[in-house]
């Protein structure tokens, strides 16, 4: 069990399990059928990567972690994708299911809960 004053990217696993997490997030979110027309568009391989590493990178230095998060804040970043509160409570119910697949215990979950909760005045548009 991990020290409740560690750090919550240690708490969680350190990167490794972080990257574990926003991969299986990734599968449920593209195959959503909400939320999937956001992956919809053909990309590069090489745009796949960087988009999961930045994803990666976002969520470990967000958590407390020894990452450097080089990309746009939330708000720049989801400008004009026009994502609503119904596809905003779409993602968090499949980050609740992921959080569970990997038994991430519970005062984890509440901090990754209200770390997502944060978000959503940068990221929902409507």
């Amino acid at each position: 069990m991990a020290d409740p004053k560690s750090s919550l990217y240690a708490r969680l696993g350190g990167y490794d399990a972080i990257a574990a997490v926003v991969d299986d997030l990734q599968v449920r979110l593209e195959s959503d059928p909400v939320l999937g027309r956001y992956w919809s568009a053909r990309r590069s391989v090489e745009t796949d990567r960087r988009v999961r590493q930045l994803t990666i990178d976002y969520i470990a230095a967000a958590a407390g972690g020894p990452t450097f998060y080089l990309g746009r804040d939330m708000k720049t970043a989801h400008t004009g994708m026009g994502l609503t509160k119904n596809d905003y409570a779409a993602f968090t119910r499949h980050v609740v299911a992921t959080l569970g697949k990997f038994k991430v215990p519970e005062p984890e979950c509440g901090e990754v809960m209200a770390f997502i909760a944060s978000l959503e005045s940068q990221i929902v548009e409507k």
